[in-house]
């Protein structure tokens, strides 16, 4: 749709329209005695999808089992809690001043207030980005947790609770200054799970040359499917796509269905909210970024183990030198924190107390006991409670999970039980093992990597010392170990080691980034982009870049226009490129963008604009699937709805392309048969362009009102298809229905709404109020010419 298209002429001539759109325009009857079935619900495959997503495309939709709703829970949420407007909300987080950027945009009240949004993006990137905890434990430990429930062990067990530890935590930045927060939470990884290894540099190089147009991969389902890159577009997806398809199923025929509720500046829809947390759910462990290095490994035992103390140096040897131990490129010295699982029913108390002293004299101080119940836990127990699943399992986890659901008749609820007892044991432990060892440890390595090695890079003599090692003068043998080039710490194998410098610089804006200093980690962002950039270490020059831009919109600091270009738009443009051409990581590309969009939103003013930039060079790079691609059209019509005008005419504001982005979002979902997403958008551009205060809307501009009226006419046709192949499936299955019979039909029918001249609206279908009729004259023309709506 071009804007340059448009006709104003008023007589009968053809106009153009786009594909969607030029199949709907022929007039049908207005009654007609029978109505032909159409035994299938997808009426747009014609319609090409991108090649990396053919097969989800092909992929037979399975209704899925009844005890299957709890796999849904997180994007069933009720509709009621969703605000019917963008326009004139009385409380926004967006960041107020003027429409040409003036005014704050400090950034301050948003962090503070982010945890009161589970599903707000900034809340979503403070609990991305925590710190890992591993967990390794012995055979009798596993066997254990079998017992009560818990096939994948102690792992399974502790991760929900550590999404969100209980109580305040305090945490000093590098200032001495200390902050609270009641919404830290970190995330409990299996050991040795997720591990991406990195590719030499000839054969990144290999990798990166591969034919391009425009700058995007010719082969974009590579990347997608191997599972080498860690998180896989497809498989983030294809996990919106399932609960997409979930939701069209069980709202059907309610009315109150979430297509009655318009965009949301606050809080975001709740498939988009699952699309990012998927995307920053069970981050890669990988050399270019430390975020999923672990910060403490959790070496449990169990009471019922007959050698515990050497069952534990056992572990630990493993862990650290063993077959199982880490790569090369993590460093080892990372936190061990011993645990003995602790079985009330069978076990001693006593001897258990005995053998936790033992510990703390072999081990130090780093050790707990947790005492917990061996027996499994039922619904009917009466201090059982629900363990809430988790909210950040990987994309291919929760894929298999339903799977499952559709693929076995006797799929029972996977909802788990826990006593209340062991509850308040596992709470307990985690949070003194957070306050009291996790994250004192944090904060005394920044404080000693800051002072011995990011500290000589600041300045006038850390700049000539990057000099030096640019062009190759002062190295020496201490740091040019086998595989590395002259006066650089990159090793041909494509990490840096764990005693390089950077690699320890690394590690420290890391932790600073999770322990929530975002000026240390900025500057030492900073501080390394330069130094990737000489050693062409490409995948940490993107990642760098990355985050320096994240961590400083995130900063409590007001941004100038000309900061935002200078130091937000060109790292994210560094990112993008190094991510897209020369390291062909998809995945990080789609992550960068779209969490700078997001920051950008929230900053308000004129950064409004600079996101709504970036989601379109994210659309435009045609890296992300068709869900991705919809998602993405519905926030950039958030994005410019956040933009609020001045005056009685709204100056400044951005209302007409809000509008437009929803009408591209509504043909987007229309493409995939997502028939609710779809007129849910096209209700939002509906009453945006009733609330334009000159009234005009698109009436003046016959190929777009042809646009919109062809996605509403071919809208209302589905969902009238649908509702007889629904009603045809439960009674009778004649492919002939007698029009009088359908008051027979006991089951309610959803009229849509979006093609009806005169904005007529439905009795379950929630519309903004439109303007008054078309005259005769009117009504006569758009007769004629077949393309007029009413939509102002």
């Amino acid at each position: 749709m071009q804007s340059s298209d448009y006709d104003l002429s008023t007589g009968g001539e053809s106009l153009p329209t786009s594909p969607v759109a030029a199949s709907t325009l022929a007039s049908t009857s207005a009654s007609v005695s029978t109505l032909k079935i159409q035994k299938t619900r997808h009426t747009l495959n014609h319609i090409s999808q991108s090649h990396l997503f053919q097969s989800e495309a092909s992929l037979p939709y399975r209704r899925s089992h009844p005890s299957a709703a709890s796999l849904y829970a997180s994007t069933l949420s009720p509709p009621a809690s969703r605000s019917q407007s963008p326009i004139g909300r009385p409380a926004s987080r967006i960041a107020s001043g003027s429409v040409f950027g003036a005014g704050s945009n400090n950034a301050l009240a948003l962090a503070s207030g982010a945890g009161d949004s589970p599903g707000d993006p900034l809340n979503l990137i403070l609990r991305a980005f925590v710190p890992h905890v591993a967990v390794y434990t012995s055979k009798d430990t596993n066997a254990l947790l079998k017992e009560k429930g818990f096939e994948r062990g102690l792992w399974e067990l502790l991760r929900p609770f550590g999404e969100r530890v209980q109580g305040k935590v305090i945490i000093r930045d590098s200032n001495g200054s200390s902050r609270t927060y009641d919404d830290y939470s970190i995330h409990f990884v299996r050991f040795g799970e997720g591990i991406v290894h990195p590719e030499p540099i000839a054969a990144g190089w290999k990798t990166a040359q591969v034919p391009r147009t425009k700058g995007v991969s010719e082969r974009p389902s590579d990347p997608g499917r191997e599972s080498k890159q860690g998180i896989t577009i497809f498989d983030v997806e294809a996990v919106v796509e399932r609960h997409l398809s979930y939701a069209e199923e069980s709202f059907f025929n309610l009315s109150q269905s979430p297509a009655n509720h318009g965009l949301n500046i606050d809080a975001p829809s709740p498939y988009y909210a699952l699309y990012l947390r998927r995307l920053l759910s069970c981050l890669p462990l990988t050399p270019h970024e430390t975020f999923a290095h672990p910060v403490a490994c959790v070496i449990a035992i169990s009471s019922r183990n007959e050698t515990p103390i050497e069952t534990l140096r056992q572990l630990y040897a493993e862990s650290s030198t063993g077959d199982k131990r880490l790569p090369n490129w993590v460093d080892s010295e990372y936190l061990r924190y011993y645990v003995l699982v602790h079985e009330e029913e069978r076990d001693d108390i006593t001897r258990s107390m005995s053998l936790f002293d033992q510990m703390k004299r072999n081990f130090g101080l780093h050790c707990h006991l947790l005492r917990i119940r061996g027996t499994q836990s039922v619904a009917t127990d009466d201090d059982s409670i629900p363990l809430p699943r988790s909210e950040w399992m990987s994309a291919s986890e929760e894929l298999a999970d339903i799977g499952k659901s559709e693929d076995q008749d006797d799929f029972e609820d996977p909802t788990r039980y826990i006593f209340e007892s062991d509850a308040t044991a596992i709470r307990t432990f985690i949070r003194e093992m957070v306050t009291q060892s996790i994250i004192p440890t944090m904060e005394r390595h920044v404080s000693v990597w800051n002072d011995q090695v990011a500290s000589r890079r600041r300045g006038i003599a850390g700049r000539l010392v990057g000099l030096t090692k640019r062009w190759g003068f002062g190295s020496n043998s201490r740091t040019s170990f086998t595989g590395q080039t002259a006066g650089s710490n990159y090793d041909t194998l494509g990490f840096y080691r764990p005693e390089a410098p950077e690699a320890i610089m690394r590690k420290l804006a890391d932790y600073a980034f999770m322990l929530r200093d975002w000026k240390l980690a900025h500057s030492t962002y900073e501080l390394l982009k330069d130094d990737f950039n000489n050693d062409k270490a490409w995948r940490y020059h993107a990642a760098a870049n990355e985050m320096a831009a994240i961590s400083l919109l995130i900063l409590p600091q007001n941004l100038s226009a000309k900061l935002r270009t200078e130091a937000v738009d060109a790292a994210l443009d560094l990112a993008f490129y190094s991510y897209i051409t020369r390291c062909n990581m998809p995945y990080g590309a789609v992550r960068c963008l779209a969490l700078g969009l997001e920051l950008l939103r929230l900053r308000g003013g004129s950064s409004i604009d600079d996101a709504a930039k970036w989601g379109t060079r994210l659309l435009e790079s045609k890296i992300t699937g068709p869900v991705g691609d919809a998602l993405i059209k519905e926030r950039l019509a958030v994005c410019y709805a956040s933009k609020q005008g001045l005056g009685s005419h709204l100056w400044g504001g951005r209302r007409r392309k809000s509008a437009l982005w929803s009408v591209l979002g509504a043909e987007a979902w229309l493409a995939q048969s997502k028939y609710i997403q779809a007129q849910r958008c096209l209700n939002e551009a509906r009453k945006t362009y009733s609330d334009l205060p000159n009234g005009d809307g698109i009436d003046k501009f016959n190929y777009a009102s042809a646009f919109v009226l062809g996605i509403g006419n071919q809208l209302n046709r589905n969902l009238e298809a649908d509702e007889y192949e629904d009603g045809s499936d439960t009674g009778d299955q004649s492919d002939v229905i007698d029009e009088e019979s359908e008051a027979l039909d006991g089951r309610g029918r959803r009229t849509g709404t979006m093609g009806l001249p005169g904005g007529a609206t439905g009795p379950s279908l929630e519309t903004a109020p439109l303007k008054a009729q078309l005259d005769a004259s009117e009504e006569e023309r758009q007769d004629t010419a077949g393309a007029k709506d009413d939509f102002g």
